[in-house]
């Protein structure tokens, strides 16, 4: 995967809020959104996308009401039996970040599963955030390193460990946030310390691949200076680490 690709984080804000609208229970606005994931990921890398994250569950999420958490648990049983073939097909290397002591047993079994058919993909690396905090996760990161930790090099890669990722991700190039909210909600909080940030109030179903387009042509006409000078850096991929799966 070439440096130049992007990462592009997602909170994929709005199923619930969608749904009811239409008379529909909650259930069915995340079999929406699920549709919607489908429709970018088959999207993205065609638009200079090397690193697709998106999120899924926070661990906040847990609060919710049972019956939610339950169907949510069962769609992402569902979504990861089904979609592995399609990543292993078209190149998609499929990882999940975040706790997994507390997710179902099928699941976890499902997320091994699609990990290990799906780990020679080179077109896309998608990773879904599941039962994750940012916070709690830099947390045990800097209580696994203590003093070890006195890079940032060397951080990241800990932070990668300790949330299931063998390598450390780059530095998040866009965050999107949909639903209409305007904060990042304990995502990706390190690696997005010079993300560019879009908040669009269309709620996540609705979401394509022309509204990805349409963000990514937003960022490309951003300039980002990362603390130098203005006219240094224009918006690409060269923010972070190299995107190398």
């Amino acid at each position: 995967m070439q440096s130049s690709s992007l990462h592009v984080a997602i909170i994929m804000d709005g199923n619930g809020r969608w749904a009811e609208r239409q008379g529909l229970p909650r259930e069915a606005g995340h079999r929406a959104g699920a549709e919607a994931v489908r429709r970018v990921v088959r999207a993205a890398p065609g638009q200079g996308i090397g690193v697709l994250t998106l999120y899924a569950f926070s661990s906040d999420n847990w609060r919710r009401p049972p019956r939610e958490v339950d169907a949510l648990m069962a769609l992402f049983i569902e979504h990861f039996r089904q979609e592995a073939a399609e990543c292993r097909d078209n190149g998609v290397r499929l990882t999940v970040v975040g706790r997994r002591d507390r997710l179902p047993l099928a699941l976890r079994a499902a997320i091994g599963s699609a990990e290990r058919a799906t780990a020679g993909g080179q077109r896309l690396w998608l990773r879904i955030a599941l039962d994750y905090s940012s916070r709690d996760q830099i947390l045990r990161a800097a209580q696994r390193v203590g003093p070890r930790a006195n890079t940032r090099e060397r951080f990241a890669a800990e932070l990668g460990a300790v949330g299931h990722d063998r390598r450390p991700a780059p530095d998040v190039d866009l965050l999107i946030r949909t639903g209409g909210e305007r904060r990042l909600s304990d995502f990706l909080l390190w690696e997005s310390a010079y993300a560019e940030l879009l908040f669009r109030d269309q709620a996540w179903p609705d979401f394509g691949e022309t509204d990805l387009a349409e963000a990514l042509a937003d960022f490309r006409g951003r300039e980002r200076r990362f603390g130098g000078p203005g006219g240094s850096r224009q918006a690409g991929g060269d923010g972070g680490q190299d995107a190398a799966v």
